[in-house]
């Protein structure tokens, strides 16, 4: 509940985030947010895994113990391979001008 029953028998409350003591109506309708804080909770942590998928470094959500650098590994992997590729077809259009006598 949001609030403390400070003098049940005067009925007197307190508001703990504003420390306000007040006095307990019958015509206020109270609901607990204990269900929707819990979701709450459940949607920050999404969205801390949705910025941490920006760093190669940090450690996801559903990720397996011990894959914590695997994005990082992944990206120099794929960055030599792309430059292997884009080299050889560099070295082959030199070769090509070369036999072609262009150099």
């Amino acid at each position: 509940m949001s609030h403390i029953r400070v003098v049940p028998e005067m009925h007197l409350i307190l508001n703990p985030t504003t420390g306000v003591i007040a006095e307990e109506k019958d015509d206020v309708v109270e609901y607990s947010l204990d269900a929707v804080k819990t979701q709450l909770d459940e949607l920050d942590n999404i969205v801390t895994d949705m910025m941490n998928q920006l760093d190669p470094n940090a450690k996801l959500l559903n990720m397996f113990p011990g894959r914590e650098r695997a994005s990082y590994n992944a990206g120099i992997v794929t960055n030599a391979f792309y430059g292997a590729i884009i080299g050889f077809i560099v070295s082959f259009l030199l070769l090509i001008m070369m036999k072609l006598g262009g150099i």
